[in-house]
Order: structure tokens, then sequence, then C-alpha cells
């Protein structure tokens, strides 16, 4: 059995390397009860050390720090396989598609099989480079500022080229997703880019892996009302889940 101090420093420390941890898998993981973990929680975060959220809990910053790609696509890799896998069903038949930056987007970028012809248009150099490269897919590259830490193109340059063209989807990823704030991005310049996306596409498909749930990026993007599709995995909160659902977005559970 593992003592109380055992718990709490294996908690924090999870929390520190992958940014979030769930109460049921903590609970299983230690073989006590879910109510023994989440005294635990409340203990630690009495002392500063992370802030709870439905069935879970995150670090203290509840603002969404901005960082690599290469570091952001290992975190939570096998569950953002599993939802890359699942998007990509959603691709129609000779099909127009926008995909937005990020590293679950990525992933699904390496799953797409098109039915037909399929038209990307993209800001993200990664994926144009990866689809470019597949039969019967053209790419279109969206141009302006290079953004190093997503590998997208952002600014006045990239906004104005997604004026001039309309999609069926828009396949998107994010850093945040809260109820009440809504859909966010790490910048304010992705943030913008992907307003304009939203307007030149029909449907909204949002990507992410649930501990995106309840954090908030420095750019607000729009209220989680626009999405049309939300795809993510067994780790959302049961209330958010709903939630979503009340306001109308179909949420896909891989």
């Amino acid at each position: 059995m593992s003592s109380i101090e055992e718990r709490r420093k294996f908690i924090s420390e999870t929390i520190s390397k992958q940014g979030f941890v769930q109460v049921a898998i903590l609970a299983k993981t230690f073989n006590v009860t879910q109510t023994t973990i989440r005294k635990d929680l409340n203990y630690l975060e009495s002392k500063g050390l992370l802030r709870r959220a439905y069935g879970s809990a995150l670090p203290v910053e509840e603002q969404v720090m901005d960082i690599a790609l290469k570091k952001k696509v290992l975190l939570s890799y096998d569950k953002k396989q599993k939802i890359g896998r699942r998007a990509a069903q959603l691709i129609g038949e000779n099909d127009s598609i926008l995909i937005s930056s990020g590293s679950t987007l990525a992933i699904f970028a390496e799953h797409i099989e098109p039915k037909g012809h399929l038209n990307v248009v993209t800001s993200a150099v990664n994926i144009s480079t990866k689809l470019g490269e597949t039969p019967n897919i053209t790419v279109m590259q969206i141009g302006g500022i290079l953004y190093s830490n997503t590998l997208s193109a952002t600014g006045n340059d990239a906004i104005q080229a997604l004026r001039s063209v309309y999609c069926s989807k828009l396949f998107l990823g994010v850093d945040g997703i809260d109820i009440n704030y809504g859909v966010s991005s790490g910048t304010v310049e992705e943030a913008e880019l992907i307003v304009q996306m939203i307007k030149s596409s029909s449907q909204t498909i949002v990507l992410t892996d649930s501990s995106k749930f309840g954090r908030k990026g420095f750019g607000r993007v729009c209220g989680v009302e626009k999405i049309h599709t939300l795809i993510t995995d067994s780790g959302i909160p049961t209330k958010t889940k709903s939630e979503l659902e009340q306001l109308g977005v179909e949420v896909i559970v891989v």
C-alpha cells in the first residue's frame, strides 16, 4: 500500500510533467477510493500546489502557457492518435477542408486518406509539407509571418488569404476550452487567425485531448456554442460533456 506522502508526491510530480491528473485513474493506480484521492487533491490545493477541476486537477496556473510544437506532440500522444484517426473519418468525398496548426492536428494529418480529391487549406507549414506528398490532395499553404512554436503562418496576410476561400469543415486545435470563457489559443495572433478560419468554413470541428478542459489560453477565439463537433478522449468531465451538448455541440468520445 502507498503512503499518503507517496501519493501526494506522485500527484504533484505528474501534474508538473503531464499538465493534469484524473481522479479515477489515480484511484485505480493506488488501489484506493476516489474519495481518498479527492482528499489528497484538496490538501494539495490548500497548499497552493494544484487547482481542482471536475474529476481532475490542473497546475496552479489557470492560463495556458504557449509551448513549442515538439514538446506538445509528446503530451497525451496515444489520445491524440485516437482523436486524429476519428477526425479523419469525418472528411467527405471530394471535400475541401481547413486545418489549423497544433500537435493534435499534425497527428490528424497523418491519418488523412482522401476519398476522391481533397482540397486542404492550412496555415501550418508542417501539415502542408506532409499532405503535399499525398496523392489526390491539393494543398493551399497560407502565407504570413511564421511563428516557430506552432510552425504556423500568422498575421494580416494570412487572414486576408483566408477571406478568399470557403471550406466545408475547419479542423481546429485549441489550447483551452472553458464553458464560460470559451475556446482559446496560446497567443492573440493565433486566435485572430482562427476567428477568420471559423468564418471561412461551414462547420467547426475541434480536436482536443481532455487536459484542455477548464483551461484558458491568452487569446480568446469564441464561445463554445460556435463549435459544431468536438472530438476528445474519455477523460472529458461528465459535467463538461453535458454542458457542451446542451449548447448544441456534438461530442465524440474516443
